[in-house]
């Protein structure tokens, strides 16, 4: 079991991510979690489409995703990452505690594949700390600092 502790675990598809988190279209950001290396970091990628509902009102003619939607798709991608750390069952929930030093570097548009970079920075009991990243082809466009709390329902 320790070898799985610190081994890569194969891709989670948003069927399996679904059973992990409850959030539900419109607001599931994430398509898959890869590169999962239990307690340490994940990267989610997200798939951003014209059809997106926030695009109708952000911006008409100019769309861009939302900023905060980034920090909450990296958020998703971390509280994976937790659920299949600590094996929690169906049914947890991660809450947002903080978000800090969030920067918004570039524009994510419709066509872009968002890779959310997440690096877990430390736990104490439920509480956890993360840093991520979106990136889009390897260019910077979002990073944030955030806490979040594991709650069993």
């Amino acid at each position: 079991m320790d070898n799985e502790t610190t081994s890569e675990i194969p891709t989670i598809e948003v069927d399996e991510i679904m059973q992990m988190i409850p959030h539900r279209y419109p607001f599931l950001l994430i398509d898959r979690v890869k590169d999962v290396v239990l307690d340490t970091s994940a990267v989610g990628i997200k798939n951003v489409t014209v059809n997106e509902p926030f695009f109708q009102g952000h911006f008409p003619g100019h769309p861009i995703m939302p900023g905060v939607l980034l920090i909450e798709a990296m958020a998703q991608t971390s509280a994976v990452l937790v659920i299949k750390t600590t094996g929690k069952v169906a049914g947890s929930v991660v809450y947002f505690m903080t978000v800090d030093n969030a920067r918004f570097r570039k524009p994510v548009r419709p066509g872009d594949q968002v890779k959310l970079h997440v690096e877990k920075v430390r736990n104490r009991g439920n509480v956890w700390k993360f840093k991520g990243e979106a990136r889009v082809d390897g260019k910077l466009m979002a990073e944030a600092a955030y806490s979040a709390m594991i709650v069993d329902s």
